[in-house]
């Protein structure tokens, strides 16, 4: 099953669409993590084996200074875009990124191209 956690600045309605579509999708504003610092928002993905998605480039960065494998992070580098639009969005990169995020990996995502860097990040 596919585990995602939406951080803040995301739809909330990109967790419906997500659960409506069969996905276990969490925003962090409907678990009360939405004043969480993001490496508590990391290491609670990394525990509940979720995978990040986010706006934010801090996650690729903390991955990194910790050598972390887990958790996965696809950061979206498209401002603007709705719930439909987001949940769109990621169920047409999917099939493309899957197995390097069930491996470890971390994702960026622009209109031109979907970018993938397995961790840990060296």
């Amino acid at each position: 099953m596919t585990r995602v956690l939406l951080d803040q600045g995301l739809p909330r309605s990109t967790a419906n669409d997500l659960r409506a579509a069969g996905w276990d999708a969490v925003h962090v504003g409907e678990i009360a993590m939405s004043q969480a610092e993001d490496v508590e928002i990391l290491d609670f993905a990394a525990q509940e084996k979720r995978i990040i998605v986010t706006l934010d480039a801090d996650f690729h960065t903390l991955l990194a200074v910790r050598s972390l494998s887990k958790p996965s992070v696809i950061r979206v580098r498209i401002e603007g875009l709705q719930g439909t639009a987001m949940s769109r969005l990621l169920w047409r990169i999917w099939p493309k990124i899957q197995e390097a995020l069930t491996t470890g990996a971390v994702v960026t995502v622009t209109e031109q191209r979907t970018r993938i860097r397995y961790l840990p990040v060296r």
